[in-house]
């Protein structure tokens, strides 16, 4: 019964969808790592199995090679009383005669015996022989299977660690979205315009000072020569002659 749920597993594990068994797993790698370590323990369990089944053929294989031979022998020992028989019965030794073929029925009865036992024993080797091929054919399987799980672990991991890293590198860009007003990149922006908007202010502030300067200069260059002409018409002169006309 050990032996057949053994085997019974090896077929169930060799069924297994790999993939099915991941989408339907909350944590894949932990159930990778979980078929692993099924399909490794079951694989050491069916090489037992396995070696024993192997070891119980090679003696039934044994056995009836021994019975082959056995057989040939007394066929051989069968021949051998006959012929005796035949030189005894030749010579007119009639009576040794009848004692050697009675030596040769008796050979070859055994002889009929151990080729019964070699034949009774044939089928069993055959089905032995097929299910031993079979057993290694799916253990054969389970560790190509073992191999896939393997390297899809290794895959799994991989592609995590990729994930991970994508999503660091996501995470970092989108902390300094230049379009994202509340990022530090887009508060020291505004900071810098505000800061271009003050100096830009600030110089037509200044222009505007100095364009005041010089109209007050104009003002003042009127001004002196009103008095210029002022001063000439007092001195009885004439509008003309105070701007030298």
């Amino acid at each position: 019964m050990a032996k057949q749920s053994i085997f019974g597993r090896i077929s169930t594990l060799m069924k297994a969808n790999i993939n099915a068994l991941l989408d339907q797993a909350e944590d894949p790698q932990k159930m990778i790592d979980q078929l692993v370590r099924d399909y490794t323990n079951s694989i050491v369990d069916a090489e037992a199995a396995i070696a024993e089944t192997i070891g119980n053929l090679r003696l039934l294989e044994r056995d009836h090679q021994e019975d082959v031979q056995a057989a040939a022998e007394w066929g051989n020992k069968a021949l051998a009383a006959s012929r005796k028989a035949d030189e005894l019965r030749a010579a007119g030794s009639t009576a040794d005669a009848d004692k050697f073929d009675n030596l040769a029925k008796i050979a070859l009865q055994r002889q009929i015996s151990e080729e019964g036992q070699a034949k009774a024993v044939e089928p069993t080797i055959a089905s032995q022989t097929e299910v031993v091929g079979k057993l290694k054919d799916g253990l054969n399987g389970m560790k190509q299977k073992l191999e896939q799980l393997k390297a899809k672990r290794s895959e799994l991991v991989a592609r995590a660690k990729t994930a991970e890293a994508q999503n660091k590198v996501a995470d970092a860009v989108k902390s300094i979205d230049v379009l994202d007003p509340t990022s530090d990149l887009g508060r020291f922006e505004d900071k810098i315009r505000r800061q271009e908007a003050l100096a830009q202010g600030k110089q037509e502030l200044a222009a505007s000072s100095l364009d005041a300067q010089f109209n007050e200069l104009d003002d003042v260059g009127e001004l002196t020569e009103v008095e210029a002409r002022l001063a000439a018409l007092k001195a009885g002169g004439t509008p003309q002659q105070a701007i030298g006309i």
